[in-house]
């Protein structure tokens, strides 16, 4: 298990999980849209817009779910010393 960690796009995948989460989604969901708008009949412009705006989707995803990790980080805290007891 060790020695797949070390593998090289693993352990960058391990150092930027966004970046990673980002790429993944991404390409799952430009191959869906390849694959189901394929007989549309778009033009080439139509097609990078329609992949960009995609990719800023699953951009956007990965980062709204990355809110509750800040939400999990602060609940893990332990209480400030500087609150009053009462």
């Amino acid at each position: 298990m060790q020695s797949l960690l070390n593998f090289p796009p693993i352990k960058w995948a391990n150092e930027h999980p966004r970046l990673a989460a980002w790429i993944v989604l991404s390409l799952g969901m430009v191959t869906i849209l390849l694959v189901e708008a394929r007989d549309v009949g778009l033009l080439p412009g139509q097609w990078f817009a329609l992949i960009a705006a995609t990719v800023g989707v699953a951009g956007l995803c990965v980062w709204i779910v990355s809110w509750e990790d800040k939400d999990d980080e602060a609940g893990d805290a332990p209480p400030s010393q500087d609150a009053p007891k009462t």
